[in-house]
This record gives structure tokens, sequence and C-alpha cells, in this order.
């Protein structure tokens, strides 16, 4: 349950992050400029109010789904305590909280407030008791091997450092636990995938732009992940942090995304 704590705390980082808006649209639309926290987190600032309206459009709904399909692979079992990282508005927390049971526990984490301060009462219209607490998935306040699941979706390819990242993630975890990471990629299939880039650079961005008034926040997502590694390339990334077992993936969407779970040594 959140703790007044935790509300001021959303509060008063809410009001320190209004007073640094992001007000330089061609920073979005270079992709180093995403390895910046503050760029990224003064972007989703923006974006945070009708956030979850967007996804809805932009998606037609296929990323609930994306995310259940994320949660079944990691098979959570009830009890379980697991870790969401970059959770915005609380959506994959909330699905493996459904999935743990009250005798579980779902700590759900993020390094922009604005986008963290619309979660709790997600989850409270649900019925579901989730800690939801502002975090850098760089530098989890978490002692080791305090989870049995960490996940992060769509968020992983923000991340300054996604080696460091993922080893966090991984720090965190039991042994035997897993490590799961949805992220958007590159479809395998040249056709679709010129069809995929034409929706994703000509029309997501002007619909998105239309939805949260930020059309420029839609062009660096889109950007961000067509050149972020997916497939064999991020398992090497993962492979890098000497961390897990065991890495393997599945596409989804004929590749438009990919669900990434690693098992912690």
């Amino acid at each position: 349950m959140q703790t007044e704590l935790d509300k001021n705390l959303i509060k008063n980082s809410n009001n320190n992050s209004n007073k640094n808006n992001f007000n330089q649209a061609s920073s979005f639309a270079n992709p180093n400029a995403g390895k910046n926290p503050e760029t990224i987190r003064s972007m989703f600032s923006t974006v945070a109010k009708n956030y979850d309206k967007a996804n809805s459009v932009l998606s037609i709904g296929i990323h609930h789904l994306w995310r259940d399909d994320l949660v079944a692979w990691a098979k959570p079992q009830k009890g379980q305590n697991v870790l969401d990282c970059a959770t915005g508005t609380g959506d994959l927390a909330i699905a493996f909280k459904k999935e743990v049971g009250v005798d579980g526990k779902v700590v759900g984490t993020d390094f922009c407030p604005e986008m963290l301060s619309y979660a709790p009462e997600k989850a409270k219209n649900q019925n579901l008791e989730i800690q939801f607490q502002i975090a850098d998935v760089l530098k989890l306040p978490f002692a080791d091997n305090s989870f049995d699941i960490s996940s992060i979706s769509f968020g992983i390819r923000n991340v300054a450092d996604p080696a460091k990242g993922l080893s966090e993630m991984a720090r965190v975890v039991k042994s035997g636990g897993c490590v799961m990471v949805l992220e958007f990629g590159q479809m395998r299939v040249p056709l679709l995938n010129s069809l995929y880039n034409f929706y994703s650079t000509k029309v997501l961005p002007k619909i998105g732009g239309l939805i949260t008034g930020q059309k420029q926040a839609y062009e660096y997502l889109q950007t961000s992940s067509s050149q972020f590694p997916c497939r064999e390339n991020f398992l090497e990334l993962m492979k890098q942090t000497n961390q897990f077992s065991k890495v393997e993936f599945k596409a989804l969407s004929f590749g438009i995304a990919y669900i990434y779970k690693g098992i912690v040594k």
C-alpha cells in the first residue's frame, strides 16, 4: 500500500520536475540525446497525462497482450516477489500482481515522477496493493536476492547503460529467478518491415502528437526503437553482464516487439 510518504515524494518530485521543462524539439530527433537521463525524464513527463490513451490507440490495444505474454512466460507463482522497473503508469506491475496474489509482493519503480503518479490510482481501482516508488534502474535501492522476478517493458532502450541496468535487475533477483524484458525491435521480413517503418515514421508520430501534443517525443521513440539491438544482438548484451545461466527470446507480432528472458545464475 502506498504510504503518505510515497505520495508526498511523488508530489514533491512532480513540482521539482515541472521547473525543468523540456522545450527543445531537436533533442528528441537525435537518438543520442536519449542516453541523457534528464532528456528522457523530461520527455516522458510531457506525455505522461495522455500516455495510456496514446499507447492504446497506436497499438490498437495489442501492447496489453504483449505484457500478458511476458507475464505468462515469466511463470510467476502465488506468493512470489516481483520488481517492475520503468513501470510507467503501472500496467505490467498490475498484471504481475494479479498472478502473485495477496501473499505476493509487487514493487513498481520509475525515475519519472509524472509517469509514476498515475500508477497508484490504477492499482487501487482494481483493488490491488502494489508499492510504487521513484528509483533508477541503474541504481536500484534493493538488497541482493530480494525478488523472484524483475521486469522492464519498453524501457531498457532508454537506459543510458542498458547492460548495467540488466545487471542491476539480475542483482536483486534470487538465483534461479528470471529477468524479463519487453522491447521494440525490427522485423525480419523485409516487406513487413518496410510497411511497419512507414507506419512508425509517417503515421505514428502524427497520431501520437495529436493525442499528447508532443509529436517530437514519438519521433524519438520510433527512432530509438528502430536502432536498438534486438534478437540475438540483445541476447549478446545480456550475456555481457555475466549474470545469466540462460538467455532466450520470443518474437511478438512478426517482430514488432520481443520478449527476452534471462535465468539468473
